[in-house]
């Protein structure tokens, strides 16, 4: 089924108006919507089921059908991934989207080698929101993503203090399993705050700092992942052990 994000739902006598142009040229001209079709619309708080009732220049007009319950996330986990080098971040926000985190922060770190200046900042910013937006449809999300400003390591870090878990994976010795800190006598988590690290991992000085703020570190496995390969696998895992 279609979906569609309307950032504001007003509903009146259980109609409601759909007048964003680019979401009515979509669903009316590629989308080829007729009257009578059903389609799901969503706002950061609300899920309906509703009914095309007319199709006009301007607007198109949805019966309700049902109110649905949000399609929640069980856990808040935000990822804040150091910009790839060989890979798209594109992908990266795509992927993760669709494994149901609350938010992205592309990280800069000593060893990132993609430094952007201020305007291509805002502009893979803006890239970056519009893909994970098509991504919460396509995943049937009924929750948005936050796509942050690229962001530097001392900025995540003094700002983690929310979070009831703080993991930095790492190469580095000392380091704990994922499958240790979820096993099912572990206490539960609610808000989770992953970095994941460039290629060459995090230096030895922002291991540090994590350390003291409260991050633990953790192993990936014996393999060295990809950025990318890195925050699917480790966002993967505890979508599969700490919600169950």
């Amino acid at each position: 089924m279609n979906r569609f994000f309307i950032e504001k739902i007003n509903i009146a006598d259980k109609i409601i108006l759909l007048d964003d142009p680019a979401q009515l040229h979509h669903l009316r001209d590629v989308l080829r919507a007729r009257k009578g079709e059903e389609i799901a619309v969503f706002d950061p708080v609300h899920e309906y089921l509703v009914k095309i009732v007319e199709i006009g220049a301007m607007n198109i007009k949805l019966e309700v059908k049902e109110k649905r319950p949000a399609n929640l996330p069980g856990i808040q986990i935000t990822v804040a991934c150091a910009i790839p080098k060989k890979v798209k971040m594109d992908d990266i926000v795509d992927k993760l989207t669709q494994l149901g985190v609350v938010c992205i922060i592309p990280l800069e770190t000593e060893r990132v080698v993609v430094k952007l200046d201020k305007q291509k900042k805002a502009q893979r910013q803006a890239r970056w929101e519009k893909i994970a937006m098509s991504a919460v449809k396509q995943s049937q999300r009924s929750s948005l993503v936050t796509v942050k400003p690229v962001s530097e390591f001392k900025e995540i870090i003094a700002a983690a203090g929310d979070f009831d878990l703080k993991l930095i994976p790492t190469l580095e010795n000392p380091r704990s399993t994922l499958k240790k800190i979820f096993e099912p006598s572990s206490r539960k988590f609610e808000k989770i705050l992953i970095l994941i690290g460039p290629e060459g991992d995090f230096s030895p000085k922002e291991i540090s700092l994590a350390k003291e703020a409260g991050f633990l570190p953790v192993d990936l496995g014996r393999q060295v992942l990809r950025v990318d390969t890195a925050a699917i696998a480790a966002v993967s895992f505890i979508k599969l052990n700490a919600e169950n």
